[in-house]
């Protein structure tokens, strides 16, 4: 394995603004402790190498600290559930444990608690997000540690991704759909975040394929049944000829589906909805949920089964996995 990166110290940010390591010790405890100048100067220069506080004993700090940080957008949502219990599948029998950090979908909490992670010498991280800002970015430079990225096996990684084609799945539920004979499909999304809009651009792929008009709701808010049901009353009153709904997640279809029901409206037979995930509730309600089955387990395995070789040493052989998913009609389409 190449020698890791010697990272940045205090000693470093103290040359690079020209102040004792002492001043910038100072800080890093208490900021209003200098002036308001020498602030800025030291926040500046702390970003610019990306300097990590380490919170473990000195004596510790090169050592293997046998845990893995993961980083997942929220510990509600059954998506990264699953995802996180395929990665202590694999890391456990090896004697590493996971260090859990989530950051409500935004970049810059992803970055505090990166940066949280990092200061406990961590030996690796998976990361739920393919885009971050350039201070992640460079904080894992300088960490020099093995970085797995999941979810998206389209996006560049930084070293290495496992996931799926969101656009392409969302592009084959449509498309079904539209095979079925539906014509007047209308998306609903939630959250909008980078996967809700590359599955965006594959519905509408599908739909500008068929030269079929696209129609689009979204939501800033996160997805939950109650927001399905709200986004499907909207579009009934936005579009009134819809036959079908594709939406971003089994929550936002399932949402749709139990408002439909309360309306007495046939779904089938009036209105088809499609969802997206596959999770196991979506297949025994009734009627059964026409869902894309992701392997959320199977990533979480396998970004932690490439971990564990970066850790051995061994070489990268790949550095994009991009797994199957499965377009189920279940009883709804």
């Amino acid at each position: 394995m190449a020698k890791k990166k010697n990272r940045p110290t205090l000693q470093h940010v103290a040359d690079e603004v020209g102040i004792t390591k002492m001043t910038v010790s100072r800080f890093l405890r208490n900021p209003e402790s200098v002036s308001a100048s020498l602030q800025t100067r030291i926040a500046k220069a702390l970003e610019d190498i990306g300097y990590i506080h380490n919170q473990a004993p000195n004596l510790l700090s090169n050592a293997k600290s046998h845990a893995i940080g993961v980083l997942v957008p929220s510990l509600t949502n059954q998506v990264f559930a699953e995802v996180i219990r395929g990665i202590e599948e694999v890391i456990d029998p090896a004697g590493y444990q996971t260090m859990l950090a989530h950051y409500g979908y935004s970049k810059s909490a992803e970055e505090a608690r990166l940066a949280k992670l990092l200061s406990y010498n961590i030996d690796g991280v998976i990361l739920s997000e393919s885009v971050h800002t350039e201070r992640t970015r460079k904080m894992l430079d300088m960490a020099d540690i093995p970085v797995v990225e999941i979810m998206d096996s389209v996006a560049k990684p930084i070293s290495q991704a496992v996931g799926i084609d969101n656009a392409a799945a969302s592009t084959a539920m449509t498309q079904r759909m539209i095979d079925k004979g539906y014509r007047n499909l209308v998306y609903l999304a939630a959250r909008m975040d980078e996967r809700t809009q590359q599955k965006i651009q594959g519905y509408k792929y599908a739909i500008n394929a068929a030269k079929l008009t696209a129609r689009v709701i979204h939501t800033e808010l996160p997805s939950s049944f109650t927001i399905g049901s709200e986004l499907l009353c909207q579009a009934l009153k936005e579009h009134p000829n819809m036959d079908g709904v594709v939406c971003t997640n089994d929550d936002i279809a399932i949402g749709a589906l139990y408002e439909c029901q309360r309306q007495n409206i046939p779904v089938p037979g009036k209105i088809a909805i499609a969802g997206f995930h596959g999770h196991n509730f979506s297949q025994v309600i009734v009627p059964k949920l026409a869902t894309v089955a992701t392997p959320r387990e199977e990533i979480g395995r396998l970004a932690a089964t490439e971990l564990l070789a970066r850790f051995n040493g061994e070489p990268m052989e790949r550095n994009v996995f991009e797994l199957p998913f499965k377009v189920l009609d279940g009883e709804t389409i």
